[in-house]
This record gives structure tokens, C-alpha cells and sequence, in this order.
């Protein structure tokens, strides 16, 4: 084993770019070791700009277990444990439902969703041996809200994180591992970029409305996003490892602004219809 004078060791993937390349730089400042993951070995390494012995650069494909498995073992061997996961790789996909192929939609699925699952299922018995660890998932404001024209899918994909989070905090308490959703607004990262942000193949004329929040998004938005990638993930690491750590951390008060309106969306659809809700109980 190699290199025991780091203080604590992160697994992060979608490293290359955005909030993933930014965990890179601070968690390095901070005397840490990382091990990142991204599809292109040199273009992460090109990206990160380092040779610190505390960076661990990783080419690996999320949605083959294989590969994520041999990832985590890597980690282990040189660092010999893993206390930070952070699931961060992912992509947009932006189209209504009807023009989105079967393959598109199942497509960002398997990386949005099912990457993460195999980073959580090649992890946790590392972090129970340990009786230790603490795991994010990065989520979206998309996955507590769905209302944006033309994402219901990256929408679905984000709401699908919210859900299994949920149940993986309750799993992974009794095992002292903690876990945390992070649910970020509209942030200056790369995102909306082309590299990022999917369109469909076959694009319908009739969704107007759809091609129209695309154009905000990209000609209005992008570019000038709120939310300073920096201080997020500064946020992130000020949770990491706390004793109390929240199982929602919005990030924004774009985020939080939308949360706080699903909220009161939430409580006058149940005042509302109560009398139904209520109607059916034997």
C-alpha cells in the first residue's frame, strides 16, 4: 500500500470536467488523495494537470460493473480505503417524450442511474468492513421537480437518485455510513455545453415549446448560471464526514427557491384534494 499520509480518501467519478474536476482541485488543497474516474484516461489527466501522489486518475466505463469494480479495487490497493464517494458523473438529455427513442431514454438510465448503482453495489462492502464512509449522490433540482419542458427524462433520471438515496441512507445507517443527495440549481459548469446537454435524433416541429426552452437554456442561460461551481463543492466538503449530515443539500438559492415551491405546491394539491385521498380507506 502506498501513500499513507493523506487524510482521507475520495472516490469520485465524471471527473473531467464541471463540479468533478473541481473536487480534483480542492480535495488535493486540502491534503487529501482522490481517485477520479472518466471514460478518457488523458483527458482527465490533461484536465487535472497534476502528478501529485494523492491523485489517482482512473478510465472507467460506469455501466460496465466490471470496469467499476477494478476501478474501486485500484483505489483500495494504492490508498488502502475509500471514506468519500461521490457519484457524480452524468449527462442532459433534453427532449419531450414523445421524440426521445427507447435507446436515448434507456441511454441516460443506464448512466444517470444504473452508473451510480454499480459505484454504490462495488463500494458498500468496503465501507461496511470499515463501519465507515460517507456516500453523495449528486441529484439535480430536476429530480424534486419535473415542470421543464423537454427534460422529463433527465428529469426521471434525477427523481430515480432522489428515490434509491432515500432507502440507501435507511440501509447504510446501521453500518455507521452515511449518506447525502445533493440537489444543485443552475450552476456554471459545463453542462449545457453539447458535450452535456443531448438533443434527440429525430426532433418533432409540433413541440415549440420544447425547442424554445432548449434555446433559453442554451443561448440565455448557459454561460450565466448562478451558482459558482467553486463554492459548491466547498459546500459539499464542509458536510463531508459531519456527524449530522443532511440527507438534502440543496446547493443554490435557485434550488432552494424551487424546493421551496414544490413544497408549497405539494401541501395545497394535498389540502385540496384530502377529501378524495381520504375517501378510499376501508
Amino acid at each position: 500500500m502506498e501513500n499513507q499520509s493523506a487524510k482521507k480518501v475520495w472516490f469520485v467519478t465524471g471527473a473531467s470536467k464541471g463540479f468533478g474536476l473541481e473536487f480534483i482541485k480542492q480535495v488535493l488543497a486540502n491534503g487529501d488523495a482522490i481517485a477520479a474516474t472518466s471514460r478518457s484516461i488523458d483527458g482527465l489527466k490533461k484536465a487535472a494537470g497534476t502528478d501529485s501522489e494523492n491523485f489517482l486518475p482512473l478510465e472507467v466505463e460506469l455501466t460496465d460493473e466490471t470496469s467499476v469494480g477494478n476501478a474501486i479495487a485500484e483505489t483500495i490497493a494504492k490508498f488502502g480505503r475509500i471514506d468519500y464517494v461521490v457519484n457524480n458523473a452524468g449527462y442532459g438529455l433534453a427532449g419531450s417524450l414523445e421524440e426521445l427513442s427507447d435507446a436515448e431514454a434507456r441511454h441516460n438510465f443506464d448512466v444517470n442511474v444504473f452508473g451510480s448503482l454499480n459505484v454504490i453495489r462495488q463500494v458498500m462492502p468496503h465501507l461496511r468492513r470499515q463501519e465507515s464512509g460517507h456516500i453523495f449522490n449528486i441529484s439535480s433540482i430536476a429530480g424534486v421537480t419535473g415542470g421543464f419542458p423537454g427534460f422529463g427524462i433527465y428529469c426521471a433520471t434525477k427523481f430515480a437518485v432522489v428515490g434509491f438515496t432515500e432507502a440507501l441512507q435507511v440501509e447504510a445507517k446501521p453500518f455507521g455510513i452515511k449518506v447525502s443527495l445533493v440537489l444543485p440549481g443552475y450552476f456554471r459548469t459545463n453542462f449545457l455545453e453539447s458535450d452535456s446537454l443531448i438533443t434527440p435524433a429525430k426532433q418533432m416541429e409540433e413541440y415549440k415549446e420544447v425547442r424554445n426552452v432548449l434555446s433559453i437554456h442554451q443561448n440565455q442561460i448557459k454561460g450565466n448560471q448562478q451558482g459558482d461551481p467553486v463554492k459548491g463543492v466547498a459546500e459539499i466538503l464542509k458536510v463531508a464526514g459531519i456527524e449530522n449530515a443532511p440527507l438534502y443539500l440543496f446547493l443554490g438559492s435557485d434550488a432552494l427557491q424551487m424546493a421551496q415551491n414544490k413544497i408549497s405546491f405539494l401541501h395545497n394539491e394535498t389540502e385540496n384534494w384530502k377529501h378524495v385521498s381520504t375517501a378510499t380507506d376501508f
